[in-house]
C-alpha cells in the first residue's frame, strides 16, 4: 500500500476546513433572519431575528389619563425636563426664568437665570451635571446667525455667581441666508436631546413636516451641526426625550391643524434613531400646541401646551398631561 502524499493530506484537509466555514456562514444565515420583530406590529415576523425597520402599524389614538391648568406665568411654556423631583420647563418668551412644577402643575421653584437674554428658547433638557436651554428657534425668518444652547452648570444655578456658558452652531446644509416668510423654513429646531458627549437636534421643518437629526458637541464652543439623516413624520416637531440604555427615542409635535402626537422610535441601532421601528401615536387633544414632553420610565410621560386662543370659539388654556404609553411599549422594554 502506497502512502499518500503530503500534498494530497493537505489538500484533503483544505477541502475539509472550506467545507466547514461554508456549513457554519450557512447556519449564521439561518440564525440570522431579516424582518419586523415586534409583536404588536401587523407585520410582525415571527421567524425575524434581526430588527429591519419594516415594521409597520394601524393607527392608534391615547387620551391623557389627567390634564392640570398650568399657571398664567407658563403661558407660553415650551420644552420639558426632569431634575431633583420636579418637571423644568421655561417660557418662549422674553422670560429667562426656569420654572420647575410638580406633576399637579403647581410652581415649586422659580430660578431666574443672570445675564443671559433669550431670543426664542424652545426646549430644556439636562444631564447629570447641566441643563441645556435651546435658544435655536427659527420661524421667523429662517435665517437666525446666532443659534445656541445655554449650558447651566446645576450646582451653581442658585448661588449669586451661576456658571451659565454657550454652544454655539449653524447647520451644515443651509447655504441661503435670504430672509423668509413665517413659519416657511426647514432649518427651525424646538427639539434635542444629550446622549453621552453628543447632542442630537431635530428639526421642525415647515415646509416638507419633516424633521432632520444634526449633530453636535455637547461642550462650550461654535460648531457645523452634521447631518444624520431625515424621516416624514408629516407634522411639526416640538420636542424630545429619551432612554439611551433602552434605544427608545418619543418625539412630540401637532399637525398644520394643531393635532398633536407622538412618534416612537425604538430597537433602533446605536445613534439611527429611524433604522428601528417607528410608530406614529395620535394624542385626543384637539387645537393642542404640545410643546414639551419627558418620561423617566419610557411607559408614562408628561407633556405640555402652551396657551392656543382663537376668538370666538377657541381658547385652549397652558396645561400639564400625563400619557399612558405601557400598551405600546411596555413589551418592548421588559425584554
Amino acid at each position: 500500500m502506497k502512502n499518500k502524499r503530503p500534498q494530497q493530506i493537505y489538500s484533503k484537509s483544505l477541502k475539509k476546513a472550506f467545507l466547514l466555514v461554508f456549513l457554519f456562514l450557512i447556519s449564521q444565515m439561518h440564525a440570522q433572519i431579516l424582518g419586523c420583530t415586534d409583536p404588536l406590529s401587523k407585520t410582525f415576523n415571527p421567524s425575524a431575528t434581526i430588527n429591519d425597520g419594516s415594521c409597520s402599524y394601524r393607527s392608534a389614538k391615547v387620551k391623557p389619563r389627567y390634564s392640570a391648568q398650568l399657571p398664567a406665568v407658563l403661558h407660553e411654556t415650551s420644552g420639558l425636563t426632569f431634575s431633583d423631583n420636579l418637571l423644568w420647563t421655561t417660557n418662549d418668551d422674553t422670560d429667562t426664568t426656569i420654572y420647575g412644577v410638580d406633576t399637579s402643575g403647581v410652581i415649586k421653584k422659580k430660578i431666574g437665570l443672570q445675564k443671559v437674554a433669550t431670543k426664542d428658547w424652545e426646549e430644556i433638557v439636562q444631564d447629570s451635571s447641566y441643563f441645556y436651554v435651546g435658544d435655536f428657534g427659527n420661524n421667523v425668518s429662517g435665517n437666525r446667525k446666532d443659534l445656541h444652547i445655554l449650558r447651566i452648570e446645576k450646582k451653581s444655578i442658585e448661588g449669586n455667581i451661576q456658571k451659565i456658558d454657550t454652544i454655539s452652531f449653524s447647520y451644515s446644509n443651509q447655504t441661503n441666508s435670504t430672509k423668509l416668510k413665517s413659519n416657511t423654513t426647514n432649518f427651525d429646531c424646538e427639539a434635542f436631546v444629550v446622549i453621552d458627549d453628543s447632542i442630537y437636534l431635530f428639526t421642525k421643518q415647515w415646509k416638507q413636516k419633516r424633521t432632520t437629526v444634526y449633530v453636535i458637541p455637547k461642550i462650550p464652543g461654535n460648531y457645523t451641526a452634521r447631518l444624520k439623516d431625515t424621516f416624514n413624520v408629516k407634522g411639526l416637531i416640538t420636542s424630545a426625550t429619551i432612554l439611551p440604555d433602552k434605544k427608545l427615542l418619543v418625539l412630540s409635535g401637532y399637525s398644520k391643524s394643531l393635532s398633536p402626537f407622538v412618534y416612537l422610535f425604538y430597537d433602533y441601532d446605536h445613534s439611527a434613531f429611524f433604522s428601528g421601528n417607528k410608530r406614529k401615536i395620535k394624542i385626543a387633544l384637539p387645537f393642542h400646541q404640545i410643546e414639551g414632553i419627558i418620561t423617566q420610565n419610557g411607559l408614562q410621560y408628561y407633556l405640555t401646551n402652551e396657551n392656543f386662543t382663537r376668538k370666538p370659539f377657541i381658547a385652549v388654556p397652558q396645561q400639564l398631561h400625563q400619557l399612558d404609553l405601557s400598551p405600546f411599549l411596555s413589551q418592548y422594554l421588559q425584554k
